[in-house]
């Protein structure tokens, strides 16, 4: 008959059991960890996804805004433009030195 010896290390993280059976020359090495590393890897992962979205949302409604102002702006000026056009117009049709008769 066979004797089994088992030894199990574990230094908090992993554990490590290790079983030799005499006379069938076989050893079995049983290494299991805790899973803790993964989830904090996976939790880590999960908050530079989160971090990341929010600066591209972030970054997209700023361009939102300086569009939106870029309009105004240009409209403000094309307004402008048009007026300046008028009394130009107007002036061209009304010189300056003409005397009104009464």
């Amino acid at each position: 008959m066979a004797t089994e010896r088992v030894t199990t290390h574990s230094d908090g993280t992993t554990s490590e059991r290790i079983v030799e059976q005499d006379g069938g020359g076989t050893t079995y090495i049983d290494r299991g960890g805790s899973g803790m590393g993964g989830l904090i890897v996976g939790l880590v992962v999960l908050a530079l996804v989160a971090l990341i979205a929010f600066f591209l949302v972030n970054q997209n409604r700023n361009d939102a805004l300086r569009t939106s102002a870029v309009t105004s702006a240009a409209s403000t000026i094309a307004d402008s433009t048009a007026g300046a056009a008028k009394d130009v117009g107007a002036a061209a049709n009304n010189p300056a030195g003409a005397v009104n008769p009464k």
